[in-house]
Protein backbone atom coordinates (compact mmCIF):
# COMPACT_ATOMS: atom_id res chain seq x y z
CA UNK A 1 0.00 0.00 0.00
CA UNK A 2 1.31 3.67 -0.95
CA UNK A 3 1.05 6.48 1.81
CA UNK A 4 0.56 9.94 0.07
CA UNK A 5 2.46 12.46 2.03
CA UNK A 6 -0.17 14.33 4.15
CA UNK A 7 1.60 17.79 2.08
CA UNK A 8 0.27 16.09 -1.40
CA UNK A 9 -3.41 15.36 -0.08
CA UNK A 10 -3.86 18.93 1.21
CA UNK A 11 -2.41 20.45 -1.82
CA UNK A 12 -4.66 18.14 -3.92
CA UNK A 13 -7.63 19.00 -1.78
CA UNK A 14 -7.23 22.52 -1.62
CA UNK A 15 -6.70 22.18 -5.55
CA UNK A 16 -10.27 19.85 -5.85
CA UNK A 17 -12.16 22.73 -3.89
CA UNK A 18 -10.78 25.85 -6.59
CA UNK A 19 -11.82 23.40 -9.47
CA UNK A 20 -14.73 22.62 -7.84
CA UNK A 21 -15.68 26.32 -7.56
CA UNK A 22 -15.09 27.66 -10.69
CA UNK A 23 -18.14 27.98 -12.95
CA UNK A 24 -19.05 25.87 -15.20
CA UNK A 25 -19.54 28.15 -17.95
CA UNK A 26 -18.15 32.21 -18.29
CA UNK A 27 -21.54 33.07 -16.75
CA UNK A 28 -24.81 31.05 -15.64
CA UNK A 29 -27.84 33.05 -16.72
CA UNK A 30 -30.10 30.86 -14.74
CA UNK A 31 -28.65 31.28 -11.70
CA UNK A 32 -30.34 34.74 -11.99
CA UNK A 33 -33.30 36.46 -10.02
CA UNK A 34 -34.59 39.58 -11.49
CA UNK A 35 -35.29 42.11 -8.54
CA UNK A 36 -38.94 41.25 -8.23
CA UNK A 37 -38.10 37.47 -7.58
CA UNK A 38 -38.77 36.15 -10.99
CA UNK A 39 -35.91 33.52 -11.64
CA UNK A 40 -34.49 32.96 -15.43
CA UNK A 41 -34.13 29.39 -14.29
CA UNK A 42 -38.26 29.53 -14.31
CA UNK A 43 -37.41 30.14 -18.26
CA UNK A 44 -34.53 27.69 -18.89
CA UNK A 45 -34.80 26.23 -22.63
CA UNK A 46 -36.60 29.40 -23.90
CA UNK A 47 -33.92 29.49 -26.54
CA UNK A 48 -35.37 26.61 -28.47
CA UNK A 49 -39.21 28.22 -28.13
CA UNK A 50 -40.89 28.58 -31.01
CA UNK A 51 -41.24 32.07 -33.00
CA UNK A 52 -44.34 34.38 -32.60
CA UNK A 53 -43.11 37.16 -34.10
CA UNK A 54 -40.67 39.72 -34.73
CA UNK A 55 -40.49 43.81 -33.77
CA UNK A 56 -38.42 45.84 -34.79
CA UNK A 57 -37.84 48.65 -32.01
CA UNK A 58 -36.22 52.31 -32.53
CA UNK A 59 -32.85 50.71 -30.73
CA UNK A 60 -33.27 47.01 -32.12
CA UNK A 61 -34.26 43.96 -33.50
CA UNK A 62 -36.44 41.75 -31.01
CA UNK A 63 -37.84 37.85 -31.77
CA UNK A 64 -40.90 36.68 -29.39
CA UNK A 65 -40.80 33.47 -28.43
CA UNK A 66 -43.17 31.47 -26.59
CA UNK A 67 -43.36 27.77 -24.77
CA UNK A 68 -45.60 25.39 -25.84
CA UNK A 69 -48.49 26.29 -23.70
CA UNK A 70 -48.59 29.67 -25.05
CA UNK A 71 -48.11 28.18 -28.95
CA UNK A 72 -51.24 26.06 -28.45
CA UNK A 73 -53.16 29.04 -26.96
CA UNK A 74 -52.12 31.36 -29.67
CA UNK A 75 -52.98 28.37 -32.40
CA UNK A 76 -56.04 28.02 -31.10
CA UNK A 77 -57.50 31.84 -31.58
CA UNK A 78 -56.82 33.31 -28.44
CA UNK A 79 -56.78 35.98 -27.47
CA UNK A 80 -58.59 37.11 -30.43
CA UNK A 81 -61.63 34.65 -29.60
CA UNK A 82 -61.89 36.63 -26.50
CA UNK A 83 -60.23 34.17 -24.14
CA UNK A 84 -57.43 34.27 -21.83
CA UNK A 85 -53.80 32.91 -22.11
CA UNK A 86 -53.82 29.65 -19.68
CA UNK A 87 -51.72 29.37 -16.69
CA UNK A 88 -48.21 28.56 -17.21
CA UNK A 89 -48.23 30.52 -20.68
CA UNK A 90 -44.39 31.93 -21.36
CA UNK A 91 -43.27 34.40 -23.44
CA UNK A 92 -39.48 35.61 -24.05
CA UNK A 93 -38.35 38.29 -25.99
CA UNK A 94 -35.06 38.36 -26.74
CA UNK A 95 -33.34 41.89 -28.22
CA UNK A 96 -30.53 42.90 -30.94
CA UNK A 97 -28.78 45.79 -31.40
CA UNK A 98 -29.48 46.07 -35.40
CA UNK A 99 -26.85 47.00 -38.79
CA UNK A 100 -26.59 46.58 -41.80
CA UNK A 101 -25.46 43.18 -43.72
CA UNK A 102 -22.46 43.74 -45.77
CA UNK A 103 -23.14 41.02 -47.64
CA UNK A 104 -26.52 41.23 -48.77
CA UNK A 105 -27.01 42.80 -52.05
CA UNK A 106 -30.02 44.78 -50.94
CA UNK A 107 -30.60 46.79 -48.06
CA UNK A 108 -31.59 44.55 -45.22
CA UNK A 109 -30.73 44.28 -41.35
CA UNK A 110 -29.32 41.83 -38.96
CA UNK A 111 -29.27 40.94 -35.22
CA UNK A 112 -25.74 42.77 -34.15
CA UNK A 113 -25.54 42.41 -30.39
CA UNK A 114 -27.83 40.99 -27.77
CA UNK A 115 -29.30 43.93 -25.10
CA UNK A 116 -31.78 41.91 -23.08
CA UNK A 117 -33.94 39.35 -22.40
CA UNK A 118 -37.49 40.27 -21.02
CA UNK A 119 -39.78 37.19 -19.95
CA UNK A 120 -43.55 36.96 -19.22
CA UNK A 121 -44.93 34.03 -17.52
CA UNK A 122 -48.96 33.49 -16.99
CA UNK A 123 -49.65 32.48 -12.97
CA UNK A 124 -52.92 34.20 -11.65
CA UNK A 125 -52.51 33.49 -8.15
CA UNK A 126 -48.56 34.24 -7.75
CA UNK A 127 -49.08 37.47 -10.33
CA UNK A 128 -52.81 38.35 -8.88
CA UNK A 129 -51.78 42.22 -8.61
CA UNK A 130 -50.65 42.51 -12.24
CA UNK A 131 -53.06 41.15 -14.05
CA UNK A 132 -52.10 37.31 -14.01
CA UNK A 133 -48.65 37.94 -15.65
CA UNK A 134 -45.46 38.55 -13.78
CA UNK A 135 -42.58 40.30 -15.77
CA UNK A 136 -38.65 39.85 -15.97
CA UNK A 137 -35.66 41.56 -17.55
CA UNK A 138 -31.98 40.47 -17.60
CA UNK A 139 -29.41 42.65 -19.15
CA UNK A 140 -26.83 41.50 -21.72
CA UNK A 141 -23.43 42.88 -20.61
CA UNK A 142 -21.57 41.75 -23.41
CA UNK A 143 -17.78 42.33 -22.26
CA UNK A 144 -18.51 40.35 -19.88
CA UNK A 145 -20.46 37.85 -22.28
CA UNK A 146 -23.38 37.66 -18.78
CA UNK A 147 -26.32 39.13 -18.03
CA UNK A 148 -27.40 41.11 -15.13
CA UNK A 149 -30.52 42.57 -13.49
CA UNK A 150 -28.98 45.66 -12.51
CA UNK A 151 -29.95 49.40 -13.55
CA UNK A 152 -32.49 51.34 -14.79
CA UNK A 153 -33.97 48.57 -17.29
CA UNK A 154 -34.19 45.91 -15.09
CA UNK A 155 -36.02 48.07 -12.04
CA UNK A 156 -38.64 49.85 -13.87
CA UNK A 157 -40.01 45.79 -13.95
CA UNK A 158 -40.25 46.08 -9.95
CA UNK A 159 -41.83 49.45 -10.44
CA UNK A 160 -44.65 48.30 -11.80
CA UNK A 161 -43.58 49.70 -15.65
CA UNK A 162 -44.18 46.82 -17.66
CA UNK A 163 -47.84 45.88 -16.39
CA UNK A 164 -49.08 49.74 -16.47
CA UNK A 165 -47.62 49.51 -19.90
CA UNK A 166 -49.06 46.01 -21.02
CA UNK A 167 -52.83 47.45 -19.29
CA UNK A 168 -52.80 48.80 -23.00
CA UNK A 169 -53.91 45.65 -24.09
CA UNK A 170 -56.04 44.48 -21.69
CA UNK A 171 -58.42 43.24 -23.83
CA UNK A 172 -55.60 41.09 -25.68
CA UNK A 173 -54.83 39.23 -21.98
CA UNK A 174 -52.45 42.16 -21.67
CA UNK A 175 -50.37 40.68 -24.64
CA UNK A 176 -49.28 43.22 -27.55
CA UNK A 177 -47.72 40.48 -29.44
CA UNK A 178 -49.77 38.76 -32.27
CA UNK A 179 -48.58 34.82 -33.67
CA UNK A 180 -47.58 35.78 -37.26
CA UNK A 181 -49.09 34.15 -39.66
CA UNK A 182 -47.69 30.76 -41.31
Amino acid sequence: MTIIPSRTMVCCAVFAAAFAALPVSAEDKYALKAPNGIPFADFKGYENWTPVNLSVTETGLKLIAANDVMIKAYRSGIPGNGKPFPEGAKIAKIQWTRKDNPEAPFAVQVTDKQQFVELIEKDSKKYAGTHGWGYAEFIYDPAKDSFNTEGDDAQRVVNGACNTCHEIVAGKDFIFTSYAHR
